[in-house]
C-alpha cells in the first residue's frame, strides 16, 4: 500500500451543520411560550428541542424503567421537581391542566418490517387509539406523532386513513409527511412519518407547511472524534457499466452514486455488488470454488428453484449450471464453512441471513460517507472504519484494498453509544444510560432532535 492510498494528514476542521445548538436549559430564565405533554417519552427526544423553543413540559408518559431513569436524570432532578410521570397511556384521561401541544413517538414495532407489519393486530398498534383518546379528552391546540415510514406505505394505507379520519372527527386538520434526519443536519439516512394535527378553529390552521431541509449537509466524520487520519477525498468518476454491468440495482438509495464507489462495505454471501465482501473473499479459495459460489449466488433467487427469496440448489441443479461439477468440490466448500447441505433439498450458503453479516460484521462505513442507515433499537452488526481508504479505478482493487488495509488490520470499530447520541442530534450535555448496550438501544429508539426542532418551529408559527 502506497502513501497515496491512506491519508495521514492532520484532520481538517469539521464543517458546522445548520442544526440548532441544543444546550442545557435553565428553565428559570426561559419565558414559557407554550405547554406540552410528552407521551411515549422514551429518553426525551421530543422534550429537548421543545424546551429549546420555549416549551414547558407539564407531564410525561413512559413505562420503561430504564428509559424513565435516563429521562428523570436529565430533566426532573434539575427542574420541575414536582412534575409527575403520567404512567401508562392507557390510564391517562382528562388532565388537571390545559396544554397547547401533545407529542409522542407512538411505539412503531407493529408497523415495522421487524414487527412483521402486524399493525392494529399487534397490541402495540392499539396504542394509537389511546393517543387519539388522550387528544380527544384534552383538546390541545396541536399534536405531533412520529412513526416508522411503513405506516405511510400502501401496506398500511387504510390504517393511516383511519387514524386521520379519527382526528378529523375530533376537529383537527391533519398533515402527514416523511422527514429524513439527514435533511436536518445529522449524517443518518432516517426517514420517519410525522402526523401533525392542528385545531380547525385556529385562524391559520390551513397555513402549516413542513420545514424545508437545511442547506449544510454533514458527513459521518463530522460526529467522530477518534478518526485521526482523515482528509477530504475527491472520488474518481467510474462508468456505471464498470460498477454494475448491464443493470443498475433498483435498491440503491440517494446516498449511493451510480458513477462512484460506495463509501461502505457489506459482508454478505447472498447479494452481489462492487463493495460486497463474500466469505470466499476472506479465506483462501480457488477460482473454481469462487465460480461455484457465484453460480449459487446468481441463481438461488430464480423462481424455477423455489418460491423463497433465496433457495437451496440441489447437486443436479448445480451440475446443470457448472460443467463437470464434482461432489467433492461441494464438500470442500462445506469443509470451509461456506456452504451447507439442507437435507433432501440441496446446498445453500452458511451465511444466508443478510443482516447477520460474516464473522459478526455486517457493514463497515468509511468516515467519508454522507450518512449511515437508520439506527435501530435492536442494533445491527455495523462498524465504522478508523482510517479512510482512497478510491481505485477498478472495483476488484478497491475491494482488495479494503480487505487488506481495513479488515485484516482491524481498522474498524463498532458504532458506539456516543456515536448514536450524535447521530440522533442529542446535545453533549445529555447523560446516557450507563450501560453501553442499553444506551445504544435507547438512542436507536428515539427521534432525531433536529427534525423535531425544525418541525415544531414551523408548527409554533401557526398555533401561537
Amino acid at each position: 500500500m502506497t502513501d497515496r492510498k491512506l491519508h495521514e494528514q492532520k484532520p481538517p476542521k469539521k464543517a458546522q451543520s445548520q442544526q440548532p445548538t441544543l444546550k442545557p436549559l435553565n428553565l428559570t430564565f426561559i419565558k414559557t411560550r407554550f405547554t406540552f405533554v410528552d407521551l411515549f417519552a422514551g429518553i426525551g427526544g421530543f422534550r429537548i428541542p421543545l424546551e429549546q423553543l420555549g416549551g414547558k413540559c407539564l407531564g410525561y408518559s413512559e413505562i420503561d424503567k430504564a428509559a424513565i431513569k435516563v429521562y428523570q436524570n436529565n430533566f426532573i432532578r434539575y427542574c420541575n421537581q414536582d412534575e409527575n410521570n403520567l404512567g401508562d397511556i392507557r390510564q391517562i384521561g382528562k388532565l388537571p391542566f390545559d396544554i397547547d401541544l401533545i407529542v409522542g413517538g407512538v411505539p412503531c414495532q407493529s408497523w415495522s418490517v421487524a414487527g412483521n407489519l402486524q399493525g392494529f393486530k399487534d397490541p402495540r398498534g392499539q396504542l394509537c387509539f389511546d393517543a387519539i383518546r388522550v387528544v380527544q379528552e384534552n383538546q390541545p391546540k396541536a399534536f405531533i406523532f412520529e412513526n416508522v415510514r411503513t405506516l405511510i406505505s400502501n401496506a398500511h394505507k387504510s390504517s393511516l386513513n383511519l387514524l386521520i379520519q379519527e382526528f378529523h372527527k375530533l376537529g383537527y386538520i391533519v398533515h402527514v409527511s416523511l422527514l429524513n434526519s439527514y435533511d436536518f443536519g445529522v449524517p443518518q439516512n432516517r426517514e420517519r412519518m410525522f402526523l401533525v394535527g392542528i385545531k380547525n378553529d385556529l385562524d391559520r390552521c390551513h397555513e402549516f407547511k413542513f420545514p424545508q431541509p437545511v442547506t449544510t449537509k454533514p458527513k459521518l466524520i463530522d460526529i467522530l472524534d477518534d478518526i485521526q487520519n482523515y482528509s477530504s477525498v475527491v472520488k474518481p468518476k467510474i462508468k456505471p457499466e464498470i460498477l454494475f454491468g448491464d443493470k443498475i440495482p433498483y435498491s440503491r438509495n440517494r446516498f449511493q452514486k451510480n458513477d462512484e464507489f460506495n463509501d461502505f462495505f457489506v459482508f454478505c454471501d447472498t447479494r452481489a455488488g462492487h463493495t460486497t465482501i463474500h466469505s470466499w473473499d476472506l479465506i483462501k479459495t480457488s477460482s473454481r470454488e469462487k465460480q461455484i459460489c457465484y453460480t449459487l449466488l446468481r441463481n438461488r433467487r430464480k423462481k424455477k428453484y423455489g418460491a423463497k427469496d433465496g433457495n437451496p440448489l440441489s447437486f443436479q441443479d448445480l451440475s446443470a449450471l457448472i460443467s463437470a461439477l464434482q461432489l467433492t468440490e461441494i464438500e470442500q466448500l462445506i469443509a470451509k464453512n461456506i456452504l451447507r447441505y439442507v437435507p433432501n433439498i440441496g446446498y445453500e450458503f452458511v451465511n444466508s441471513k443478510n443482516s447477520a453479516g460474516i464473522n459478526g460484521v455486517y457493514r463497515v462505513f468509511l468516515p467519508s460517507c454522507d450518512a449511515i442507515p437508520t439506527l435501530t433499537a435492536s442494533g445491527m452488526n455495523d462498524f465504522i472504519a478508523t482510517i479512510h481508504l482512497d478510491s481505485s479505478e477498478d472495483p476488484e482493487t478497491y475491494k482488495k484494498m479494503f480487505i487488506q488495509e481495513i479488515y485484516r488490520k482491524k481498522c474498524y470499530r463498532p458504532i458506539s453509544a456516543q456515536d448514536a447520541k450524535r447521530l440522533q442530534g442529542f446535545p453533549e450535555w445529555f447523560q446516557a444510560h450507563e450501560s453501553e448496550s442499553t444506551a445504544k438501544h435507547q438512542f436507536g429508539n428515539s427521534v432525531s432532535l433536529p427534525v423535531i426542532y425544525h418541525l415544531a418551529e414551523s408548527l409554533l408559527k401557526i398555533i401561537l
